[in-house]
């Protein structure tokens, strides 16, 4: 169930495909072993309203948030978050490069008692992709 945010500077869409950014990411997250794929959701939203650093308006900025439900061991946890961060700085790296930018990453444990889920997704889907 590990859900992925993209918060991003509306700025960012004319430097970074996001399309691809929500991509990489899910394809990072389903290499690590501990996220499976039937269960990520990734999606991407433009923050209307922002003020970066000196509020230069060139700034821009993606926070990515990882939720995900408790239990993976912390050693696990740690390796996917080193792993989803080198693939979405990768993917950022022209960005990074040639422009002001902020990227930061933040995965959190979601207590299960207080997130009731069902779904019906892994009927739709074939082969090893569950």
């Amino acid at each position: 169930m590990p859900h992925i945010q993209i918060d991003y500077s509306p700025n960012l869409a004319a430097r970074l495909d996001i399309a691809g950014l929500c991509r990489v990411l899910r394809d990072a997250a389903a290499e690590t072993g501990v996220l499976p794929l039937a269960g990520l959701r990734v999606r991407a939203t433009a923050c209307d309203h922002v003020v970066i650093a000196d509020g230069n308006p060139d700034h821009a900025f993606a926070d990515i948030s990882l939720r995900l439900r408790a239990g993976r061991p912390q050693a696990a946890k740690e390796a996917a978050t080193a792993h989803i961060f080198a693939a979405a700085e990768a993917y950022c790296a022209g960005v990074l490069a040639s422009s002001s930018f902020m990227l930061s990453f933040e995965m959190r444990d979601i207590d299960p008692a207080l997130s009731p889920k069902t779904s019906s997704v892994r009927r739709y889907l074939t082969g090893d992709d569950q």
